[in-house]
């Protein structure tokens, strides 16, 4: 008589696991031909976790006995943070530093995503070099578009026809915004926010239903802007939403041919207006023709160590310095 034990089907399917599915597997089981398997899929992106999913419905699906492969994923919630990028007014290059510090921060080590909410014009596909990509989306949520810059990015200019207006009313606009920061954003920790300027629907929904961590304010240096800089960091200081710092775009125009500096829009303002009002000033960004150059050709000068991107470097480290601490 033999003293050989039986093989565990669960154990017989086990062997057939990939690595990485082996390694992070929580249970599995097999009952009336269907394997269940539970994966734990803390860390990992959307994508990642759709190649985690298709490896192991692979790998079981022609074992003996399964007629059917179901995975179950669990994760650790990520606690992630909401950083906000706001202006009074247009045309101070929010967009620009918004899409250069979500790329400053990744190289920075930080897991960090970037949401394109300015409904009047969307210009992050573009600036990511994700332009004409449409998102899928998993279990009624839409998975991020991974821009070549280890940045997931969506846009409001993703939801609409390429090309096209969007003419929304205030809750077209505020659902949508909810879509976009809902989303599978998988294991990203910042979440930065390029909003539309001024004060209006879109900003109130981010405050009522979706709270920054903080928010950055972006100005020029000329009194105009800076009027319209100090009401929108009212409106977030008025929600309980802590001023990370001002950062003055523009601040001084470098000439390609001589290299002579000069201030078409003043300079200091923004700096002058952060220490007035008792608030950290980030650093200021030049105007330079390889900022607009590389910005058009969607190659954050933030991807770069020139100086360009160095002045972007230098903010990103001010703002995760300030994320640590609190």
């Amino acid at each position: 008589m033999s003293d050989s034990k039986p093989i565990n089907p669960g154990d017989a399917l086990k062997a057939l696991l990939p690595p990485l599915a082996l390694a992070r597997l929580g249970a599995l089981r097999l009952a009336d031909g269907a394997a269940s398997v539970v994966l734990d899929v803390s860390g990992l992106d959307a994508l990642e976790r759709e190649r985690l999913e298709l490896a192991v419905k692979e790998a079981l699906g022609g074992a003996p006995g399964v007629k059917e492969v179901r995975v179950a994923m669990t994760a650790d919630k990520v606690s992630r943070k909401i950083i906000a990028v706001g202006s009074g007014k247009g045309g101070v290059g929010k967009s620009t530093l918004s899409a250069n510090l979500a790329v400053a921060l990744a190289r920075l080590g930080r897991k960090v995503g970037l949401v394109d909410a300015d409904i009047y014009g969307p210009s992050q596909p573009r600036l990511m070099m994700v332009e004409g990509r449409k998102p899928a989306a998993r279990d009624s949520k839409m998975i991020p578009i991974q821009s070549p810059y280890g940045v997931g990015v969506l846009s409001m200019g993703m939801l609409i026809e390429p090309d096209k207006a969007i003419a929304w009313r205030g809750p077209m606009a505020s659902n949508a915004l909810g879509q976009l920061i809902d989303a599978d954003w998988g294991n990203t920790e910042i979440l930065i926010v390029d909003l539309p300027p001024g004060t209006g629907d879109v900003q109130l929904t981010m405050l009522q239903r979706h709270k920054p961590a903080g928010a950055v304010i972006v100005s020029t240096p000329q009194d105009l802007a800076l009027i319209d800089a100090k009401r929108a960091m009212q409106l977030f200081e008025q929600a309980g939403v802590p001023i990370i710092g001002m950062v003055e775009n523009m601040a001084g125009y470098v000439c390609p041919h001589c290299g002579e500096v000069s201030d078409p829009f003043g300079s200091g303002g923004a700096e002058a207006t952060a220490e007035q009002l008792g608030e950290s000033f980030l650093g200021r960004i030049p105007l330079t023709i390889t900022i607009r150059e590389q910005s058009d050709a969607g190659t954050p000068s933030a991807a770069g160590d020139g100086p360009e991107g160095q002045a972007f470097m230098a903010i990103a480290r001010r703002v995760a310095t300030w994320l640590d601490n609190q």
